[in-house]
């Protein structure tokens, strides 16, 4: 089954113009889109003199080891909340040698969600050096194919509002 449609490629190969333009290199952390965002990026020609690195941190462990996530973090807030999403961005920019850094972690289902986290829900970070910013996506009970790609079009949305702001280099 082809994960990446057709509307996920146009906003791919926008995003990836702009990045370029602005000369900004770029990371991705993932959790709930499991590599999605970074793959309907790379499946894409020339996009390595944009994309730097994607981190899957599906678990926990991972979120800690590989961004830095603190323990703390997760244990107070949960790893589906703006905290972790929010450590993740900053932890795939500082592990890496990007300008620009989106995080993705959520609830994509069928199963796993909560009254207070209900499946559907993702949180999604996009990080420069001088700026963060956070969205809440509730997509709803829409099936895992459809929450994980409305989440990287989401995303790819943020990158590009982001990217288009002044920033500070490395």
């Amino acid at each position: 089954m082809d994960m990446v449609t057709r509307a996920a490629t146009k906003a791919a190969r926008a995003l990836l113009a702009l990045l370029r333009a602005r000369k900004l290199k770029l990371a991705a952390a993932e959790s709930c889109t499991g590599g999605l965002l970074t793959a309907t990026l790379t499946e894409i020609p020339g996009s390595s003199d944009v994309v730097d690195r994607g981190f899957v941190t599906y678990s926990n462990a991972a979120k800690q080891k590989m961004l830095g996530v603190p323990a703390r973090t997760l244990t107070k807030f949960g790893a589906v909340s703006p905290q972790t999403a929010l450590a993740m961005a900053k932890g795939a920019l500082s592990h890496s040698d990007a300008d620009i850094a989106v995080s993705i972690t959520g609830i994509a289902g069928p199963g796993g969600g909560s009254i207070q986290k209900p499946v559907g829900l993702v949180h999604i970070a996009a990080a420069t050096r001088g700026t963060r910013i956070h969205h809440e996506c509730r997509f709803g009970d829409i099936g895992r194919a459809k929450v994980r790609e409305k989440s990287v079009l989401e995303a790819f949305a943020m990158l590009r509002a982001l990217a288009r702001k002044p920033h500070r280099g490395k």
